[in-house]
């Protein structure tokens, strides 16, 4: 029943987030910062009063190693928002993102000297070669549409690129990180969940000029106009937090095969509904390479040897009886 609860919070809690921070962001480009502090803020009063009892429960884990796991976490979450502010249209962004599995896996025969089978270099190959293409096509329509300056315009853009690809590199790292601390010390999914929002709360202290610029935007759309954005915001941060906890509770209940298919499924779900609805532009070879990377993470989590193995011991029990 938890399992069934937690994959319903994440598909309705992070497809509707998507929906209303793409409303946010074509409204007020930029605003990447002050929806990311109210989800952190969000999440940590919430966790402070319910998980931590008003400070009085000793965490399971040291905040020596909470410091550490915050720091990457917060740099991840800033700067994959922020990169929304160099032309990444939200389809790329979130096909880009989805190759978090390679970069654990990657980093994983470096850091972790781990070996693979040919299966999983394949599928780093073919997630590889979806995101390039994807890429290559978003490089040609920023060209294309951006003939007066150009230059200015693709060299914005490769510099968010490359904020991304810090991002993905440096979420897995943390994906490793909070790996060795889980076999240490055990799964504690409401308790990190706290502590990776509200350790960092002191660090949007230096985004503190942008978030207050935003903040003003917000409170005079909300006085003068009747768009709905101060709500739109607001059901933003609610879903962001519904979202992260289906995620850190799929963590605790379910396999990690069965949270990557579904955190997949949900990114492959929220791009369809990013193109439909927003009618962002997708060519041919735009579907080509998101067919790819999605071929080459089922690949990787085995989705298909898992059902094979289930079919053939449903099989095996039909013949039994």
């Amino acid at each position: 029943m938890n399992t069934l609860f937690a994959i319903a919070l994440v598909f309705v809690g992070c497809c509707s987030n998507v929906v209303f921070l793409e409303l946010l962001v074509r409204d007020f480009p930029g605003c990447g910062n002050i929806v990311t502090f109210a989800q952190f803020a969000f999440i940590a009063l919430e966790g402070f009063i319910f998980e931590t009892h008003f400070g009085r429960k000793k965490p399971h884990i040291p905040l020596s190693n909470y410091v550490i796991m915050v720091t990457m976490f917060f740099t991840v979450s800033v700067i994959n928002n922020y990169a929304l502010n160099f032309n990444i249209a939200m389809p790329l962004h979130m096909i880009f993102r989805s190759g978090s599995l390679i970069a654990n896996m990657i980093l994983g025969i470096i850091i972790l000297k781990k070996r693979y089978s040919a299966s999983k270099y394949l599928s780093i190959m073919l997630v590889s070669l979806g995101i390039f293409i994807c890429t290559i096509m978003s490089a040609k329509q920023v060209k294309g549409a951006t003939e007066e300056d150009g230059f200015y315009a693709f060299m914005h853009w490769i510099l968010g690129i490359a904020m991304l690809t810090f991002a993905l590199l440096m979420s897995a790292r943390m994906g490793i990180f909070q790996e060795t601390l889980y076999k240490k010390y055990g799964k504690h999914s409401k308790e990190a969940l706290f502590y990776n929002h509200f350790l960092p709360l002191p660090g949007f202290l230096l985004l503190s000029t942008d978030i207050y610029r935003h903040a003003v935007l917000f409170s005079q759309s909300c006085e003068y106009d009747s768009d709905g954005t101060y709500y739109v915001s607001s059901l933003a941060r609610y879903l962001r937090y519904v979202c992260i906890r289906g995620v850190f509770i799929l963590t605790t209940e379910c396999a990690s095969l069965t949270v990557t298919l579904v955190v997949t499924l949900r990114k492959f779900l929220s791009l369809i509904i990013s193109i439909l609805y927003f009618h962002n532009p997708f060519t041919a070879w735009h579907w080509v390479g998101t067919a790819v990377v999605f071929l080459g993470t089922l690949l990787y989590t085995e989705v298909w040897s898992s059902i094979r193995a289930a079919m053939k011991g449903e099989k095996a029990d039909k013949k039994a009886e």
